[in-house]
């Protein structure tokens, strides 16, 4: 059976409006992703690390609670789970202040076999780790080797600017592997100096042929070789942009797998269909916008259960 796997951090988000805290959430990027496609019901692992203390413990829960496979996360004893301080801004936009505590050795995990077809969502500043790098890698170059479709979120945040540098080489590595790439303008305008996507197409310079390049409320445009187009988004009510981007690309996933989208599919997919899969990624992101929740909720995953 086809199966989906996630890679990325686990934090603790604690969420502050003004100077007060009003919540806590199991987040990372790919673990919002992860926690929504187990609400829809597929067949999903979470690749990650946390610590064997009260925090871990509280996220193991409730990744299980929500049908994520923790199969293969790292459970360690020297360390400390990770925390993240989110701060909305009068936008409603997110900053981050990050407090790690890792052991010496890293993802000390036997990462699954994959096959044709799975598909693997990876990206943040975890797909650049130097600790964790060459297991990612390894694992992320024979998922291309098999024909598996994966999904690279660079999600590249201001905070690591003065080291673009040295970072760019990993992140146009990691782009080298994707079959989709999906970042937000913000992501290229800093990796790139691009200003729109078909700069950032461009700039990408056939490391990866297939961009999804969303752009807040100016739409989501898609290039490729043979297809160029901007699809709309919807108006909302934003309460919090955490988990947007997230979401997205939970919704890219759930479309790839429930209307069985190979990777040679992929590369003849005709613009209803893409049309389709935008449709529904957005549909996910503006829902999560609606709330404090990094994550669809269980009532709207309802509505795209699969059975």
């Amino acid at each position: 059976m086809r199966k989906v796997y996630t890679i990325g951090e686990t934090v603790l988000d604690i969420l502050f409006k003004g100077k007060q805290p009003f919540a806590a959430k199991a987040g990372g990027s790919c673990l919002n992703s992860a926690v929504t496609l187990g609400r829809i019901g597929l067949p999903v692992c979470f690749i990650s690390e946390y610590a064997t203390d009260e925090v871990g413990n509280f996220i193991d829960a409730f990744l299980k609670e929500n049908n994520v496979s923790t199969e293969y996360v790292y459970r360690y004893s020297e360390g400390k789970s990770s925390l993240a301080l989110a701060f909305l801004n009068d936008d409603l936009n997110a900053s981050y202040e990050f407090y790690k505590l890792y052991p010496h050795q890293r993802l000390v995990i036997d990462f699954p076999a994959v096959y044709q077809d799975d598909i693997i969502l990876f990206g943040s500043f975890y797909a650049i780790t130097p600790e964790i790098r060459t297991k990612l890698i390894r694992f992320i170059s024979e998922a291309k080797q098999k024909n598996a479709i994966v999904v690279y979120d660079p999600n590249f945040r201001k905070q690591h600017l003065d080291e673009l540098h040295t970072l760019r080489p990993l992140i146009e590595e990691n782009i080298s592997y994707a079959t989709i790439v999906r970042g937000s303008h913000e992501d290229f305008s800093l990796i790139y100096g691009a200003g729109n996507a078909d700069e950032t197409f461009k700039a990408m310079n056939e490391k990866s042929r297939c961009l999804l390049y969303t752009a807040s409320s100016s739409g989501v445009f898609l290039r490729t070789d043979k297809l160029l187009n901007v699809f709309p988004v919807k108006k909302t009510q934003v309460k919090s942009t955490i988990g947007a981007g997230d979401n997205f690309n939970a919704g890219v996933a759930y479309s790839l797998y429930k209307n069985n989208i190979t990777y040679c599919d992929l590369q003849d997919l005709n613009l209803d269909k893409w049309r389709q899969i935008v449709e529904t990624a957005v549909e996910f992101a503006t829902h999560v916008c609606e709330s404090y929740d990094n994550y669809i909720s269980i009532e709207f995953a309802e509505k795209y259960k699969m059975k």
